[in-house]
């Protein structure tokens, strides 16, 4: 008899911690808000809640200016030709992501390089690395970001 009261107080200790540690980690939960160095260094993007959804801009480029021009880089790529003159600097690539599983969203990326939007696919593999996917049909690239701290 001695014996289970020893074991019943050894699982309350036990309960408490196993909640308190869940709790702990839940506070801990990876985030992928803030602000992120693409695949080859080309970018710095910041993610944002945008109204409930994740969104990225364009916080600035490593070559920011034409070569050609000298004048900073436009989305002279667009699809769109209205929007051909807009800056790549301050250009919203991420959009809509919203929740889809843990450390798993989805919505779309826009690629100044060709001015197309495509289904996107961001998973957030660690604390310091996010994986951005752009896919059309069952073609897809994924790309891994860095966290610029």
């Amino acid at each position: 008899m001695h014996s289970r009261t020893n074991m019943k107080m050894l699982r309350v200790p036990a309960l408490a911690m196993f909640l308190w540690g869940g709790s702990t980690l839940a506070s801990f939960a990876l985030d992928p808000i803030g602000t992120w160095l693409t695949e080859e260094g080309k970018a710095t993007v910041r993610v944002a809640d945008c109204a409930g959804a994740l969104c990225g801009t364009i916080l600035s480029l490593r070559e920011p200016n034409d070569p050609k021009s000298g004048e900073p880089k436009t989305d002279s790529n667009n699809v769109d030709a209205s929007k051909r003159n807009r800056p790549i600097v301050g250009l919203q690539i991420l959009m809509a992501l919203r929740p889809q599983g843990a450390n798993k969203w989805v919505g779309q990326i826009y690629n100044p390089e060709d001015g197309k939007t495509y289904d996107a696919n961001v998973v957030l593999e660690n604390a310091d690395v996010l994986k951005v996917q752009g896919c059309v049909l069952f073609i897809c690239e994924t790309r891994t970001w860095t966290r610029k701290r």
